[in-house]
This record gives C-alpha cells, structure tokens and sequence, in this order.
C-alpha cells in the first residue's frame, strides 16, 4: 500500500505547464473551483449491460503529492463505495466492482474509469475526485442504462415483501430494485399502478397516470405517490424492479400444452433456460417481442407481451407484459418462454 503513495519525480519534471495542454474551446472556460481537472464535455454516459463503458477524467496538469479517487454514490445506504485509487503510477481496486474496472490511462493526464462487462448495479453516479491536499477537487459522472421497470408481488399475493425479501425478488428476475428516478422515469412513459412498492433506496412508492378512488382518490393529482421510507425489516408491500438489454441475449417462445416441470424441460432441450420475469420484460422493451401466448416463465407465473395491442390479445388498450398470475404448476395450457444468454 505504501506504494501507492510514490510519485515519479522524473514524470513530474516533465509535466508541461497546464496552459500548454488540453486548451478548452472557446467560449467555455473551466469553472473556477476546478484548477486541474478538466470538466467532462458530457456528465452522463449511456451504455448497455455487458458492454464497456468508460467515465472520463482528465487532467489539465499534475500536481505535486496528488493521487485521484474513484468512488461511486451507493442509495441503498448513502454512502459512497471506494473502486480505485491511483498516483498515475500505481493503483489499487477495491469492492464488488474491483474484477470488472481498469484506468484508461490513455496518456499520462487521463485517469479515465473503464467499467467491462457493465451490470445492472453499476447504473449510478460516480465520483472522481484529486486528493491534493488542500486543493481537493472532484467531478461527478452519471453511467446509464436504458432500461425498464415493472412491479413484482410473489404468487401469495401483494405486500408480501420486507426490502430486504424484496431485493432478493428482483435479483431472482434478472434485475434489481429501481431507483427513484428510474421510477419517475417509468411513470413519464406510462407506467400506472395502484400497488406501493419498495424501491432501493428503502423508500415506497407507487406511480399513478389516471387517479382513481382504489388508487388514493380521484382528487389527488398523477404521479409518483410516495409512503416515504418504511421499515426495512417489519412492513410489507411489492416491489419495483428495473432490467435492461443484455447484449447478445434472446427471448423465444415454444408453443405446446406443458406443465411448469415440462416448461423447464423443453427450454432446455434447446440448449437454454426457462426465462425470468425481467428477461421477458427486457425482450418486450428492446427487441419488441409481441405474442398472444401465454407461457410459464422461471418463477412459476404465466405471462405474454404485447406490443401491438389488439382486441383478441388481452383486449388492453397500451403495450405491456400481460400476466395469467400463478396457475397451478401441474396445468398442461400454456407453453414456455425461454432465455439464451451470450
């Protein structure tokens, strides 16, 4: 560790002085409280699960006895999680993210995060921050997914769930609990339902579009209607998940008259896996998967998605994933969805 905290002075030495490099454009001149780091020309990168993202950082200078700190905002417990610390010559990783982060390191002032094979949790806000004494100075980046949400109870029922059983729910699907803003976002695209549900921060929620008395009263104005935050360990209610593309991967449906055990059987009989709740989302969102057939997915329901509503599909009039619940397991009605992954 000690070795973290060594500086090359030849490097040093040979750094030109910060007018001489990385002249920003004109007419955009770098806030005053940012003496050596650059600010990124885009604070919010997109990208897609399994992909490789990178979050830029640059110096315009190094200065003495510096290192640089990349740390990312965790709102499941509000604090930020260490990923790696570097003095440009030599760096250590820390946490969950470690395996999967590398630095750019594209020339000597870039001190850019790498993120491979980009996961589900690692949507968020980021920090990269020069620790220089008393001239600290950060930015902060956004790395986002395109995604959806969708509410989930268990086949007993709704407000079954603590936050801790709920996180699990959703990990089980193939994705996570949703952030507050991937929840607004949902409700700005549409997303109506009555029932609260946690969300990962331990607060409640529930996103109204068309106010109605089962759902808080016909008074009350759309939105996102909040319960606040609860406690995490004795009350119940659903959950809301969130999913996205992995690259690589497809939803297909078999048709037939299977039981959930002979479900199972035939996705495997074709070399894949009997879909999660969030897998089929995820095929209906971004590859547009459209299909009148109901068919058992991984957690024992029976659902279809619907891209095109019509009359005859479930008689809706928006898109959506269509749910039959949670039939009995020996029913021989439905066929199966299955998931191949990259």
């Amino acid at each position: 560790m000690h070795r973290l905290l060594l500086l090359s002075s030849l490097w040093l030495l040979a750094a030109p002085p910060a007018s001489s490099i990385f002249q920003r454009p004109t007419g955009s001149p770098a806030p005053p409280h940012l003496q050596y780091l650059l600010e990124p020309l885009h604070t919010t990168v997109h990208t897609q699960r399994g992909a490789t993202a990178t979050l830029p950082c640059v110096l315009r200078a190094l200065p003495r006895n510096y290192r640089v700190k990349w740390s990312k905002l965790e709102p499941a417990n509000y604090r930020e999680s260490i990923i790696i610390i570097t003095n440009g010559l030599y760096h250590k990783n820390y946490g969950p993210l470690s395996p999967r982060v590398r630095l750019r390191h594209s020339h000597r002032y870039d001190a850019s995060l790498t993120i491979t094979d980009v996961a589900l949790e690692d949507e968020g806000r980021y920090r990269c921050q020069l620790v220089n004494g008393l001239e600290d100075e950060s930015v902060s980046l956004t790395l986002h997914l395109e995604g959806v949400v969708f509410p989930y109870q268990p086949s007993n029922g709704r407000y079954k769930f603590n936050y801790h059983e709920a996180k699990r729910a959703c990990e089980q699907q193939d994705s996570r609990l949703a952030t507050y803003q991937q929840l607004y976002k949902a409700w700005m695209e549409g997303l109506d339902w009555c029932n609260a549900g946690w969300i990962l921060d331990g607060t409640v929620h529930y996103p109204i579009i068309n106010s109605r008395e089962p759902c808080g009263g016909r008074l009350l104005l759309p939105g996102v209607r909040t319960y606040g935050a609860r406690d995490k360990q004795k009350d119940r209610f659903d959950a809301f998940c969130f999913t996205s593309a992995l690259q690589g991967s497809q939803v297909y449906f078999i048709r037939g008259h299977l039981n959930f055990k002979e479900a199972g059987q035939a996705c495997r009989n074709h070399g894949a896996a009997i879909a999660k709740v969030g897998q089929l989302y995820s095929a209906w969102k971004f590859s547009q998967l459209d299909r009148c057939d109901g068919g058992w997915l991984a957690d024992g329901s029976v659902r279809y998605p619907i891209t095109t509503p019509r009359e005859r599909c479930g008689g809706l009039p928006d898109p959506g994933v269509r749910s039959f619940g949670f039939p009995s397991k020996e029913l021989r009605t439905y066929g199966t969805y299955c998931f191949v992954g990259k």
